[in-house]
């Protein structure tokens, strides 16, 4: 085995895909490929995956649910803009195109590899986001110089966590058995500092099992995980994506959104929100170096 090999452990039955990341003594280093985890392992209880291998059943429930988030999430932008033109319709009796500027998401992401997959989702769904792969520990110094820049509605804060495996007495309401909450935590209070109101800036964050309730009480809108579960690498950017389409006159559907993340209420969990989105009138013509996406047709 090398870095970048794909592997599964056998202790766990194979039911996560990792890549090795690097070798430490005795143990090696592995990153999920889906699942926001972060893990070492001894050698001898790796096992190489083979190209074709059948996806174990909590890697393929996984995949399902991920491809009816999206789908999902696209059927609703063309709901809501059937309802957008039919109500201007209606108010201004002729049809009257519009423009949408939909809320900006800011993506700081501890994994290159989930930040990629990230921003390609971002895409998919039209969402306007600026990501930066920055380490857990750095985040909330990053934020400090982003957030006056960049003028998000909506900040992802998220990477890698997880519980403390070797604590004996593991205290899962305490932010030291975790790897990475409490960076997570520092950053929350950072952005916090920059916009106390949690209808103006909505905060996403946390990763794989991370300490749920400290990451509210610091201010986060959403986050992970009230199960102390492994939550998908996309589950973060469907919440974002949500709010940054739900209008602002509304507030976002909790319900709704966190069914539709794969993971579910077990991964994710957040308060009521406002939304980001909002429409505008006359269409324009020039949309360059604005944050705004035309309608959809």
């Amino acid at each position: 085995m090398k870095q970048g090999d794909l592997v599964v452990r056998k202790s766990y039955g194979g039911d996560v895909t990792f890549r090795i990341e690097a070798f430490m003594k005795d143990l090696v280093i592995i990153k999920g490929i889906d699942f926001r985890l972060l893990a070492d392992a001894p050698t001898n209880d790796l096992m190489p995956v083979t190209e074709g291998k059948p996806l174990h059943y909590k890697e393929e429930q996984a995949f399902i649910r991920a491809k009816e988030s999206t789908r999902l999430l696209e059927q609703h932008r063309r709901v809501q803009t059937e309802r957008n033109q039919a109500d201007l319709n209606q108010k201004m009796m002729n049809h009257q195109p519009y423009f949408e500027v939909p809320g900006k998401v800011l993506h700081l992401d501890g994994d290159p590899n989930y930040l990629r997959k990230s921003l390609d989702l971002y895409n998919q769904l039209r969402v306007p986001a600026e990501g930066h792969y920055v380490t857990e520990a750095n985040m909330s110094d990053v934020l400090y110089r982003l957030l006056p820049r960049v003028k998000p509605d909506i900040v992802v804060i998220t990477g890698h966590d997880g519980v403390y495996r070797h604590l004996k007495n593991r205290d899962l309401y305490s932010l030291s058995s975790y790897k990475n909450s409490q960076n997570f935590v520092n950053a929350i209070k950072t952005a916090r500092q920059y916009e106390r109101n949690f209808d103006v800036l909505n905060i996403v964050a946390g990763a794989c099992q991370s300490h749920f309730e400290a990451l509210l009480q610091a201010g986060a809108n959403f986050a992970s995980s009230p199960g102390r579960i492994l939550i998908h690498a996309l589950d973060p950017v469907y919440v974002a994506a949500k709010a940054s389409f739900t209008p602002i006159r509304e507030t976002i559907n909790i319900v709704e959104v966190l069914s539709q993340t794969i993971t579910g209420t077990d991964g994710m969990g957040g308060i009521e929100t406002r939304g980001s989105y909002r429409i505008g009138l006359p269409k324009l013509r020039d949309l360059t170096n604005l944050d705004i996406v035309p309608s959809i047709p």
